[in-house]
């Protein structure tokens, strides 16, 4: 295993070396041998029909053209994303993101162990000992299993309130995102007394200009994007970050999760993903944004696997139709929490929507009410699936490879195919020499 890791290594100095005397012979502009900053971002269970789903969603009917988005622009390859064997071939967040963040593979659960349990050393462990600065901004809870897979060790991703508590051994300067139940004022004490800003809403955030700072802004996950379309919520929290981070001379590595992708893949919610797509996207064009003003920045964006096998069309016809999407004013449970909670319903629902369900579809959606808020929810879904033309394979993961997507010095050694371990990897190599202590 080490000596096939030195090779992956060996072949990424030699790719970019290469790349860098070409690009001197063609008279290019000079780039940095390696890059002073690394933003890794992850679009959490975002397979390729998301990107594509997202093309469309985005798309002005009234051109001839469908328009490119920030993934068309940037993509370079695409990786594979299987666990270890003892897990099979289909991976969760914690042996995916364990991959992407060390460069091994691991069984599904696993928090920055190998498969003997023992730590692995992580891609912002490695930045910290080299004096680089580092932080996470995500959309789901900060100790969720991406995050904790590039700050912490645990054997399981469940043990939420130990990866919390070890958080205050990680070194990082930034770390917001949900979460506030896994924080309790005792350990948020401890750090605010390790010179940490602990802050709760975003005002406060703004107010911060440097230093480290701990953000808990909602109790789990962040509000859904669909719900508070103006708020741009991963967009600030990845603002602030890089502007936190960009003060340390060393440079910084800064991990980016649009958490909640996989969190509408997983319950099958079109109108959520979409939303959640459009608000990544959103912030992979911030990072963009500043690769360009910071040219020794690299950007690399992938996916740690594809939920819910996302079809773009269903039951033999031919279309699908995203304008259903942007009619819609809020997301399928605050529309149910909405239509439970008082006897008009029915106007409540059609608002929501943006259209008016028929009698039958009304009766269904009766029925669903009846048995509660998931259930009316679920019926919500399916409704809107129907109409948009939207098909899903699975509540849970499937298999398939993701793409990947680069911008910055050294991006070219991330095209083609890879292993998401190879990214890590690759990651890796770029990184300063750790500082001996």
């Amino acid at each position: 295993m080490l000596y096939a890791t030195t090779l992956k290594l060996m072949a990424c100095a030699i790719g970019f070396s290469a790349f860098t005397l070409t690009a001197q012979a063609q008279g290019l502009p000079e780039v940095p041998a390696k890059p002073k900053n690394i933003i890794i971002m992850i679009g959490d269970g975002m397979g390729p029909a998301y990107t594509s789903a997202y093309r469309l969603y985005k798309d002005d009917p009234d051109t001839e053209e469908v328009e490119e988005t920030v993934f068309n622009r940037l993509l370079v390859g695409s990786a594979s994303t299987f666990p270890a064997r003892e897990s099979g071939y289909i991976t969760d967040s914690a042996a995916a993101a364990t991959a992407l963040s060390s460069g091994i593979k691991t069984y599904n659960g696993a928090i920055g162990v190998d498969l003997k349990h023992q730590p692995v050393p992580t891609l912002l462990e490695r930045a910290h000992r080299a004096g680089l600065a580092t932080g996470v901004t995500v959309t789901s809870q900060v100790n969720h299993a991406t995050p904790a897979a590039f700050l912490s060790h645990n054997i399981s991703r469940k043990h939420y309130d130990e990866l919390a508590q070890s958080y205050l051994d990680t070194g990082a300067s930034v770390i917001l995102g949900g979460g506030q139940r896994y924080f309790p004022p005792g350990l948020r004490e401890q750090f605010a007394k390790q010179n940490y800003q602990v802050v709760t809403d975003m005002a406060a955030l703004n107010n911060i200009n440097q230093g480290k700072v701990l953000g808990l802004f909602a109790d789990v996950q962040l509000p859904w994007a669909i719900d508070e379309p103006e708020e741009n919520r991963l967009s600030q929290l990845t603002t602030k970050a890089l502007t936190l981070l960009s003060q340390s001379k060393q440079g910084f590595v800064l991990l980016v999760e649009g958490s909640l992708i996989d969190w509408a893949g997983h319950s099958n919610d079109i109108a959520v993903a979409m939303g959640e797509m459009d608000e990544f996207a959103n912030t992979i064009e911030v990072a963009e944004q500043f690769v360009r003003q910071h040219p020794d920045t690299l950007m690399v964006v992938t996916a740690d696997h594809n939920t819910g096998g996302l079809s773009i069309g269903r039951d033999g016809h031919y279309g699908w139709h995203p304008s259903v999407l942007h009619q819609m004013t809020a997301s399928p449970d605050t529309i149910a929490a909405k239509a439970i909670a008082t006897d008009d319903w029915q106007a409540i629902v059609a608002k929501g929507l943006g259209f008016t369900p028929t009698a039958p579809q009304y009766q269904r959606l009766t029925t669903a009410r009846m048995q509660g808020q998931d259930t009316l929810a679920d019926a919500l879904k399916h409704l809107i699936d129907k109409k948009s033309n939207t098909g899903w394979t699975t509540s849970g993961h499937t298999g398939i490879d993701v793409q990947v997507f680069a911008a910055g010095p050294a991006a070219e050694l991330f095209n083609g195919h890879q292993d998401n371990t190879d990214i890590a990897n690759k990651l890796i190599s770029l990184l300063p020499a750790e500082k001996k202590s």
